[in-house]
C-alpha cells in the first residue's frame, strides 16, 4: 500500500491473525560513525549481492524519483525494494544497513504486504541510502500488529529527527522529515578543507550518502521513503564546535538538535566545525561552500566567538577583524536573498561565588550585537539565555548540561535547551521561520528549563575518542 493510502489507515488498529518469521542477523554488535574510520574517507564493503532479495526499485543513487524500502522478510509492496536483515550497504548496491547492525526481520503473516512485517532491534542501527548532495523527504512507517514500538530517529552525524514515536500494539505511524545531505565539493570549482577528524569520525556528514540511526526501546521499521525536497527552507549553520556535529557521545551542540524543532519542509545544513573562528572558517571554504548552494528564502545562523577570541595580531579582535568578517558572512547571506541570523556565543559554565555566570567571552557579544544593529540583522542573543539557563540550574546540577569535566561543551541534555533557546530568539524576531516550527513546540522560558531527570533523548553509539577542538 502507497504511503498516501497507508495515512488514511495508519491508526485503524486492526488485527490480523498471522505468524512471526524472525529473520537473519548480523550478530557484530552495534556499530557507530566512528568504528570502522582511518586517515581516510572510509572504502566501502565488497559488493555484496542482492540475488537474495526480492525485487523492486534498484539502485538509490537516483535523485529524480522517490525511493521506496519495504523492511521485513514478508511479501514486498508493489513498487518497494525489499531491505532483509541480512541488507548490508555497498556503492554497487546503493542502500542497506551499515556494517555492524543487528538486525532482526519479522513477519506478522497479515495481508497488508508493507505493514505486516519490520526490522527491529534491541540496540541502535543504521541504514544508509547513496543519494547526491540536495535535502531530502524522508518518511518512515513505524510499528507492528502485536507488540507496542517506540522509536527515535537521528540522521548522519546523531542529527535528532524525531524524538520519540511511540506506537501501540495493532497501530502504525507514519512521521516525516527534511534532511541535509553534503559533500565537500564547492558548485563551480574547489573543495571544503576538512580537518582530519572530518575525513575521519566526521566522514558520515560528508559522504555521498543519507544515513538514518533507529533506536529507542522497541524501534520497528516497515517502510522507508525518501524523496528529493526541491522546495525546503534550507536552514544553515555556521560557527564552531558548540554549533557543529559532534561525532561521538557525550559532546553534542544545539546544531544537531535543531532540526527536531521543525516541520518537514525544512533542513538543517550544518557547517560548523570544531575550533573555528571566522577567519578560519573563510579560510577553509566553508563560507564559500554555504554560499554555492544557499538560494533566496533559506536562512544562514552565524555563531562564533569561543574560538576568536583567542587569536591574536595586527587589527584582531571584537571590534576590529571579528566585526568585519561577521559583516563579510552577513553580506555573503543577503546576496544570495537569504537572511542571515546573528547568534552570541552561549556561556561557558564559569560561575562566581555568589552564583552568578561570568563572562568569559569578553567584548565580543556586544560587538557582534553591535554589528546586528548596524546591518539590521535578526539577533539571537544566546548569551543572554544560557545564563538564565546556568544559573536557573545553578552551579552544581548545570554540570548535567555539560560533558563531565568540560566548562565549554554540551551534554544531549544541555544541547537540547539550548535548541529551545534558538527556537525561542527564531520566534522572538518574528523570522517567516517560525510558521515552519513543529506543532509540539511549547514556550520556553531559559529560567525554567527541563529537568535533566525528565530527559530521555537516547544516546547513540560509540565515544568519542577525542575532545571537541577549541574551548
Amino acid at each position: 500500500m502507497p504511503i498516501d493510502r497507508l495515512r488514511a489507515v495508519m491508526l485503524s488498529g486492526v488485527l490480523l491473525t498471522g505468524v512471526v518469521v524472525v529473520g537473519s542477523v548480523l550478530g557484530l554488535g552495534g556499530c557507530s560513525p566512528q568504528s570502522a574510520k582511518t586517515d581516510q574517507p572510509p572504502e566501502e564493503a565488497e559488493p555484496k549481492s542482492a540475488s537474495g532479495q526480492k525485487d523492486g526499485a534498484s539502485s538509490s543513487k537516483a535523485a529524480d524519483r522517490t525511493l521506496r524500502f519495504d523492511f521485513g522478510p514478508g511479501p514486498v509492496e508493489s513498487g518497494y525494494t525489499q531491505i532483509l536483515a541480512t541488507t548490508l550497504f555497498t556503492r554497487d548496491l546503493g542502500y542497506g544497513f551499515e556494517k555492524g547492525a543487528k538486525v532482526t526481520g519479522v513477519d506478522r503473516g497479515d495481508a497488508d504486504a508493507l505493514r505486516r512485517d519490520f526490522c527491529t532491534s534491541n540496540q541502535p542501527f543504521f541504514f544508509s541510502v547513496a543519494v547526491p548532495e540536495g535535502n531530502y523527504n524522508v518518511t518512515v512507517i513505524l510499528g507492528d500488529r502485536m507488540k507496542e514500538s517506540t522509536t527515535t530517529v537521528k540522521a548522519e552525524l546523531r542529527r535528532l529527527m524525531l524524538e520519540k514515536v511511540h506506537t501501540a500494539a495493532g497501530q502504525w505511524a507514519a512521521r516525516t522529515f527534511t534532511v541535509n545531505v553534503r559533500t565537500p565539493r564547492i558548485a563551480g570549482g574547489g573543495e571544503v578543507r576538512l580537518k582530519g577528524r572530518e575525513k575521519t569520525t566526521e566522514w558520515w556528514d560528508w559522504d555521498d550518502k543519507l544515513t538514518l540511526e533507529f533506536s529507542n526501546t522497541r524501534p520497528c521499521v516497515c517502510g522507508l521513503e525518501v524523496a528529493k525536497a526541491e522546495d525546503a527552507v534550507t536552514v544553515f549553520l555556521l560557527g564552531d564546535s558548540t554549533v557543529c556535529d559532534q561525532p561521538g557521545e557525550p559532546y553534542t551542540s544545539w546544531g544537531q538538535m535543531l532540526p527536531r524543532f521543525f516541520r518537514p519542509g525544512v533542513a538543517v545544513a550544518n557547517h560548523a566545525e570544531s575550533g573555528e573562528s571566522l577567519r578560519s572558517s573563510l579560510s577553509a571554504g566553508r563560507l564559500a561552500k554555504v554560499a554555492s548552494a544557499i538560494r533566496p528564502g533559506d536562512y544562514l545562523f552565524i555563531q562564533y566567538g569561543h574560538n576568536d577570541e583567542k587569536e591574536h595580531g595586527s587589527g584582531i579582535g571584537a571590534f576590529g577583524n571579528y566585526q568585519t568578517e561577521l559583516k563579510q558572512f552577513v553580506r555573503e547571506a543577503r546576496r544570495h536573498g537569504a537572511t542571515p541570523v546573528l547568534v552570541t556565543p552561549m556561556h561557558r559554565r564559569t560561575f562566581d561565588a555568589s552564583g552568578r555566570i561570568t563572562n568569559s567571552h569578553g567584548d565580543y557579544p556586544e560587538a557582534m550585537r553591535q554589528v546586528a544593529r548596524e546591518e539590521k540583522v535578526p539577533l539571537v542573543d544566546l548569551l543572554a539565555m544560557s545564563q538564565r539557563f546556568y544559573e536557573a540550574l545553578g552551579p552544581e546540577k548545570s554540570a548535567a548540561a555539560f560533558k563531565s569535566g568540560d566548562r565549554t561543551h554540551h551534554s544531549a541534555y544541555g544541547a537540547y535547551e539550548l535548541a529551545r533557546c534558538i527556537v525561542e530568539g527564531i520566534k522572538q524576531n518574528k523570522l517567516d521561520l517560525t510558521k515552519y516550527l513543529a506543532d509540539d513546540v511549547p514556550p520556553f522560558d531559559p529560567s525554567h528549563p527541563d529537568s535533566p531527570a525528565d530527559f530521555q533523548v537516547p544516546v547513540s553509539p560509540g565515544v568519542a575518542s577525542a575532545a571537541p577542538l577549541g574551548s
